[in-house]
């Protein structure tokens, strides 16, 4: 048997160029499978269930090049199960039926089971992934679909409850290391035969290009490699080189594009610069709508800076049209000085805490009437209800502030703003103090 599914005893031998090198290296076994110890390390139960052939249907997700189809693979071979591949892209519900079909008349015919493993199975709509249910249920087949996307939002909830999670993670950079020594000096599958050797400072710099990704690792090895004479060794310009057209990692709709926002967002609230424009940078190189990144500094501006800072506001909204104007380019540089700005500048949460506060006290509490004397006289009916009378226009009075209450009777004495000590806020503070004074009639 195959690891990548039922192949004759003898296959023909393969003409044309070999397989890639990534194709080449996939693991073959368990041992051979690095970088994901959290979830099938020695001892961890998905091991242990891969080990006895009882792992049952599973979601894989992580980003490209983890290795999501290498264990659905594995997980068939230990359990002796007619690998399936299923592309979500390409099939429709006829094909899923067909497939269902399929899997079951092998195990009436040989007792085998069918692991149908799905790509990209957040492409499935919700009637695809309905078809698989049932067989799922009874048994007649495991599943094992492979997502990029959080699959609490891409994966049918009735689907997703009969299917554990298993959450993969970019590959350290010890295991990249590894994989790519292993490459270069294997006979058999990789590039030993060359006897091409990797200089150190190369090795770390593609370990940190490849990002976690073994695919992208070996394809880089590989473009270096058809570049070599044997026994050269690869320096780092060739791995720059390599890479020099690589595409950074970024999915407009998917995690990856609101993790790159969220992490922008959490270092200008957390006062780091550095950090700020390093996510602002890698959100723009991966092809991120820059509108986005500037949306979401005029939103920070308000909800972490406030009134500590009433410039926040006004850079950032200068920031999203500069870069309305300018395009890209250049509208980089207007929001790379809006992000150092709302990133150095004093924070402050009140604002958020406020209107959140207050539109609590109105969802949640009794709907008080507004006071007669801040009603609207806007006809003689209503003046004759006493609508406006009492009311005092705050321009006659000393200090600009009339003494009146404003809030209902039942809500006076609530705080729903409650400026900080930091930056213009503490002038608000006095600001307020002195208002609340004179409107009381206080001395």
């Amino acid at each position: 048997m195959s690891l990548f599914g039922d192949l004759p005893e003898a296959a023909p031998a393969r003409k044309g160029p070999p397989p890639p090198l990534a194709e080449r290296m996939r693991p073959r076994t368990l041992e051979e499978y690095l970088g994901q110890d959290q979830v099938v390390g020695a001892g961890r139960a998905l091991r242990a269930a891969i080990e006895s052939g009882k792992a049952g249907s599973l979601i894989l997700w992580g980003p490209p090049g983890v290795g999501k189809t290498t264990l659905a693979h594995l997980i068939a071979q230990r359990a002796d199960l007619h690998f399936q591949p299923f592309s979500a892209v390409l099939a429709g519900v006829a094909q899923v039926r067909e497939a269902v079909a399929e899997a079951k008349a092998r195990r009436d015919r040989d007792g085998r089971g069918t692991l149908v493993f799905i790509d990209e199975i957040h492409r499935f709509n919700k009637a695809q992934q309905d078809a698989f249910l049932p067989h799922v249920e009874k048994g007649d087949l495991v599943l094992v679909g492979a997502t990029t996307e959080n699959p609490s939002f891409a994966v049918n909830g009735a689907l997703l409850s009969r299917a554990r999670v298993v959450p993969l993670q970019p590959l350290p950079a010890a295991a990249v290391e590894r994989l790519v020594r292993e490459a270069l000096a294997d006979r058999e599958r990789g590039l030993g035969v060359r006897s091409l050797a990797i200089a150190p400072e190369a090795l770390a710099r593609l370990v940190a290009l490849a990002g976690g990704d073994a695919r992208r690792a070996l394809g880089g090895v590989e473009a270096c490699a058809a570049t070599c004479v044997d026994g050269e060794t690869i320096t780092a310009p060739m791995v720059v080189e390599a890479f020099q057209h690589r595409a950074l990692a970024h999915d407009k709709d998917g995690d990856l594009h609101y993790d790159l926002l969220s992490a922008l967002h959490k270092s200008l609230r957390n006062s780091d610069v550095q950090a700020a424009v390093y996510w602002l940078a890698r959100a723009l190189e991966a092809g991120a709508d820059p509108v986005h990144a500037a949306r979401r500094m005029v939103a920070m501006a308000a909800e972490d800076i406030g009134l500590a800072d009433p410039m926040a506001l006004q850079v950032a909204v200068a920031a999203l049209h500069a870069l309305q104007f300018l395009g890209v380019p250049e509208g980089r540089l207007p929001l790379t000085q809006a992000a150092v700005y709302l990133a150095a500048a004093p924070k402050s949460n009140a604002v958020i805490l406020a209107i959140d506060a207050a539109a609590r006290a109105a969802r949640e509490g009794a709907q008080h009437p507004v006071p007669l004397h801040l009603r609207n006289a806007a006809t003689g009916l209503a003046s004759e209800l006493g609508h406006g009378q009492g009311y005092a226009y705050a321009h006659d009075q000393p200090g600009g502030v009339a003494r009146m209450e404003c809030l209902p009777a039942e809500l006076r004495g609530l705080v729903f703003f409650a400026p900080g000590e930091r930056g213009f806020e503490k002038k608000v503070q006095e600001r307020m103090a002195e208002n609340d004074r004179l409107r009381s009639g206080r001395t």
